[in-house]
């Protein structure tokens, strides 16, 4: 698999907070170039690119180490690359991430069950130590989730009486 850094001068925003007078912090805070006095360490070996690993188009390329044990794939590893596609600082990116990892649990679920194994979805969720320590915001979470839903069914049969009774 082969990575192609990004020149940064082409990654719109790049450098913007280069000028002190555009910093925030500026002229708040005392600068005597403190910050800089640990910078002088020698990048670690880069970590062989075996898998597709995303990341930020505001990087120039890969850090040294990365994670490699779940590659982007499926519905949501599509969503994931339209997500790096945007920078870190837009909806672009961040939303097509929540989605994509509502779609991997959903993913998850298919899998578990196409392999014949049922999810264990009380101790997936917590529940199980929910009830043990936190017994009664568990009991008042599940009782509004059955009042909201029968509040619903109840509203969507009183519509679809009320338009058979127009008839």
């Amino acid at each position: 698999m082969e990575h192609t850094p990004k020149d940064p001068s082409q990654v719109e925003g790049w450098g913007v907070d280069i000028d002190p007078k555009n910093d925030p912090t500026y002229p708040m805070k005392y600068r005597n170039d403190g910050e800089h006095a640990g910078y002088s360490w020698e990048r670690p070996p880069q970590q062989p690119l075996t898998v597709e690993v995303l990341h930020s188009n505001e990087r120039s390329d890969l850090t040294s180490v990365f994670g490699t044990s779940t590659p982007p794939s499926g519905v949501s590893g599509e969503f994931r690359r339209i997500a790096f596609r945007y920078s870190e600082s837009s909806y672009g990116h961040w939303l097509p991430l929540m989605l994509a990892d509502r779609v991997s649990v959903v993913e998850g679920v298919v899998d578990d069950l196409k392999h014949g194994h049922l999810p264990n979805v009380f101790a997936e969720r917590g529940w199980n130590a929910e009830w043990k320590h936190n017994r009664t915001s568990l009991v008042r979470r599940i009782l509004l989730r059955v009042v909201l839903v029968s509040a619903a069914i109840a509203y969507l049969r009183s519509r679809r009486a009320d338009s058979h009774q127009e008839e």
